[in-house]
């Protein structure tokens, strides 16, 4: 029998990508000298590998590393009916590195199509696997807060609310169909929560007109609506961190913001928190948290950097974690992916597997078990 989740070690899901990607990559997207199906063979091959990688560490939750993606956001969003991708001179700043200059905008009604290729990705990757598979998504506050006032072109979408109920449509549809695809465990990656507990992001939205507080009760809503119709048999799950690109952030603040709407409002079953620096605060805010079946999987193993966090000193934080939250209701997971864009973040392919096989490791020491 698979295990289901909740699982006590769990992880993101971007995983580095093999040289054999990268140069296939390049070879399809810019060279124009292999085929699509050239492309997808040497893909598949190194989803194969990253299955085996993560089911030899002992995780129960394995993902395909988004190895068919550039970005962790964009490649989905790009595929949803009404939004298309700009590329421009200026990429979005994180500390002392630009992104690269991709830029979504909206040009259309939004709404979920039938053939998102997420749809096939998701299916290769439960046929390679025997554990539970998952994918990981961008959430739908990612749409609004990664979208300038001005990329958004429909006359209709100055209206908010009718933006904001598109948008939570246009994800109750993508719940359905990975459900209908055998989907069983589904990651919203929704990391501007944490950006909206930002001085200088929420600074930045005050700007442009827009009461940070009130975006995150929205973004908390329009999560709500787009799972709450969910089958019982399907688990949601949600990643919030302050960026990750080339092992660099792009937001800092504590949770205390946003932490009683990410918990209590948006529905939401698991959450991936980073905790592996001070830029994520203290850990007070799971206090908020409401006793029951919802679970935190506090990232306190960075995925930033190689060096390989003690267990014993993992440990202690979970001591420390279980005065504001019950321990049951506690996971490990690493703070964030390995590689949230293609280029990756500053470590090795053994950093990576070493990291992974110490949350086994650490929810063994902790719980027992890493199931």
């Amino acid at each position: 029998m698979t295990a289901k989740p909740p699982f006590r070690a769990d992880h993101v899901g971007s995983l580095l990508r093999p040289d054999t990607v990268k140069v296939a990559r390049k070879a399809f997207y810019e060279d124009k000298t292999i085929s699509a199906d050239e492309l997808k063979a040497v893909e598949d091959q190194a989803i194969r590998d990253v299955v085996k990688l993560q089911e030899d560490a002992g995780l129960q939750s394995i993902t395909d590393g988004e190895m068919r993606r550039s970005f962790w956001h964009y490649d989905f969003m790009g595929e949803l009916t009404g939004f298309d991708m700009e590329e421009r001179d200026e990429g979005v700043q994180f500390a002392g590195v630009k992104l690269r200059p991709i830029f979504p905008v909206i040009n259309g009604k939004l709404d979920f199509p039938d053939d998102h290729p997420m749809i096939a990705h998701y299916k290769y990757l439960a046929s390679v696997t025997g554990k539970t598979p998952k994918i990981s998504i961008p959430g739908p506050s990612c749409c609004h807060f990664r979208t300038s006032k001005a990329d958004i072109r429909p006359s209709e979408y100055a209206d908010q609310d009718v933006l904001f109920a598109d948008l939570a449509a246009t994800y109750k549809k993508a719940v359905q169909a990975f459900y209908d695809a055998g989907c069983r465990y589904l990651q919203m990656d929704d990391i501007f929560f944490a950006y909206l507990c930002d001085p200088k992001h929420r600074a930045a939205k005050v700007e442009e007109g827009y009461d940070p507080d009130v975006l995150i009760d929205r973004y908390a809503n329009m999560m709500n609506e787009a799972i709450k119709d969910r089958p019982d048999d399907m688990i949601i799950g949600m990643h919030m961190c302050r960026g990750n690109f080339r092992s660099t952030h792009a937001a800092e603040g504590a949770y205390d913001a946003a932490a009683d709407a990410v918990f209590n409002k948006t529905g939401v079953d698991i959450f991936f928190m980073e905790y592996d620096t001070e830029r994520a605060g203290g850990l007070e805010p799971l206090s908020l948290l409401a006793k029951g079946k919802q679970r935190v999987m506090p990232g306190f193993i960075t995925t930033k950097t190689g060096d390989l966090e003690d267990i014993d000193w993992l440990k202690r934080k979970f001591d420390e974690a279980s005065k504001y939250v019950d321990i049951d209701q506690l996971g490990i997971a690493p703070q964030c992916g390995f590689a949230s864009t293609e280029e990756g973040n500053s470590i090795t392919i053994d950093d990576q597997r070493r990291k992974l096989e110490l949350v086994v490791k650490t929810a063994e020491a902790v719980w027992g078990t890493a199931s």
